[in-house]
């Protein structure tokens, strides 16, 4: 009886303590009564929540207790306060990117491959392929271009092509221009109120002209000054890298002591203050300028030459280009827009300096290296200059020679018995004098007959092509040059091949004026 009574009161026990852990709390209950709210998240049991990712990248929320999917948020509604905050920190430090606004540097292809194809995105206009970088303001219009076959489906009409700027030469009036004299247009240096008058300062943001799209830099060009400035001439100022370029900066280094570098910006900015301040300055056009005695065109056979008054400039970009040793393209790119035939026109142009007044006693031309070095009584290197010296077929000479005399504005002499032969011309024809004549605007005549070193019509090609045998250079080089030479001193040629191992004479024959 008692063993039955304990039983029963074990049971009853047993029953009460299963309804006590059955019954849910008041808290319990108000979790699971409380609505969720329109957008809002359905909260889990004890705010117990897994977070997963599935495929897709969708953000998966699961209550951790029952296993039920409570959202699903998709990556691009998702606020990533990690990128947020460091998207604050950069414009904080004054380094995030602006919207709409990207940066484009010149000596890298994939940024401007960027700038051409946004140009074409929201311009509609066809970018064509670049030139020969050997030629780079040459025409660039999508008329050089043949249109893709017609397949069928597509079309092959493109929008009209930009208009060239070319300027049409037209014959003008008065006499040639000489290097700057005081009354021939004023050089400032580039000051705040100076400043106003040039191309506007784009502060370094994506305002790229095509034309300039394919390695024209304004820091190399700055560097192009400084070697000029020193003596140590870089050919034409143009803003491109090149191999006159490096063979100037050696040269500059040899001149000055130095050790400079052309990626040393505070070096080159350094330099370029302590030897006459800003690499560029604004110039004047003058009623002189604009009224020279251009010629409309120079033709290319000699006969047609030969009929000329003078060999003289065609416009006033070339002769004003070649007074400031500047690449006539690029001048005329830096001063895009602005009316070079109008007196007072203010244009931005190389401020080289001073030109080189030591005295040479001695010349060594250098085949092998394309560059002229000129050095005082104490052997001391002066000057260096870029140079076109024979070629395989019609080298100079070698061994040591001496000057023998100085002509400026010299005419040439055409000779198919002794000379190349050009055209259908079988008669001897003199050239007039002029800066665009075959020997350019000055002839240092050498010991050795019909050898020399001169000017030349094309001042951008010195050092990257041929001559037929003589020492080309640009014609300010050579007429510095010809100011620090007298007759007698020693012209030596070195390395490269020798008229003696082809046989023949130099074709670069001269009659002075």
């Amino acid at each position: 009886m008692l063993r039955t009574i304990f039983s029963l009161s074990a049971l009853a026990a047993g029953l009460v303590s299963s309804s006590a852990f059955a019954a849910p709390s008041g808290d319990d209950v108000e979790k699971t009564a409380r609505p969720a709210l329109h957008g809002a998240f359905v909260l889990a049991q004890d705010g117990n929540i897994d977070i997963y990712y599935d495929a897709r990248g969708n953000r998966v929320l699961v209550d951790a207790d029952t296993g039920k999917v409570i959202a699903i948020q998709p990556p691009q509604s998702r606020l990533d306060r990690r990128a947020l905050r460091r998207q604050l920190r950069m414009q904080e430090l004054g380094r995030a990117p602006v919207e709409d606004d990207d940066r484009y540097y010149l000596d890298n292809p994939d940024d401007m491959a960027r700038f051409r194809r946004k140009q074409l995105e929201e311009e509609g206009r066809v970018i064509p392929p670049p030139v020969d970088e050997n030629d780079p303001y040459s025409d660039n219009s999508v008329d050089a271009y043949p249109p893709a076959p017609n397949d069928e489906g597509y079309a092959t009409t493109y929008p009209e092509a930009p208009k060239s700027d070319a300027i049409r030469r037209q014959p003008l009036n008065e006499a040639s221009i000489d290097p700057a004299q005081p009354d021939q247009g004023e050089v400032l240096q580039t000051n705040p109120d100076t400043q106003a008058a040039l191309p506007p300062d784009t502060g370094g943001k994506a305002t790229v002209d095509p034309s300039l799209s394919l390695g024209v830099r304004q820091d190399v060009a700055d560097l192009q000054v400084l070697l000029d400035r020193a003596g140590a001439s870089p050919g034409v100022i143009d803003g491109r890298f090149g191999s006159n370029v490096d063979k100037a900066l050696a040269a500059y280094n040899q001149i000055t002591g130095s050790n400079l570098k052309s990626t040393d910006a505070v070096g080159i900015k350094t330099a370029l203050a302590q030897s006459g301040g800003d690499a560029f300055a604004s110039y004047t056009i003058t009623p002189e300028d604009a009224a020279g005695s251009y010629v409309a065109s120079i033709p290319e056979d000699y006969s047609q030459k030969a009929k000329l008054d003078r060999m003289g400039y065609t416009s006033v970009t070339e002769a004003l280009a070649e007074r400031f040793h500047m690449d006539e393209g690029y001048l005329k790119s830096i001063n895009k827009g602005l009316d070079f035939n109008r007196p007072g026109t203010i244009i931005k142009v190389a401020n080289f300096g001073k030109l080189v007044s030591t005295a040479v006693a001695r010349i060594v031309a250098d085949k092998d290296k394309k560059e002229v070095f000129a050095y005082d009584a104490g052997g001391k290197l002066v000057a260096a200059y870029p140079a076109t010296i024979g070629s395989a077929d019609t080298p100079s000479p070698t061994g040591i020679h001496t000057v023998s005399r100085v002509a400026l504005d010299p005419n040439y002499t055409y000779n198919p018995n002794i000379n190349f032969k050009q055209g259908q011309n079988d008669k001897i024809l003199t050239i007039p004098p002029g800066p665009n004549g075959p020997v350019g605007s000055v002839w240092i005549a050498l010991d050795k007959p019909t050898y020399g070193i001169h000017g030349t019509p094309d001042p951008s090609k010195i050092g990257k092509t041929e001559s037929h045998g003589c020492v080309r250079l640009t014609n300010w080089d050579a007429r510095e040059l010809a100011k620090l030479v007298s007759p007698g001193v020693t012209v030596e040629f070195v390395g490269g091949p020798s008229i003696a191992d082809v046989g023949g004479i130099s074709t670069d024959d001269f009659t002075q004026q």
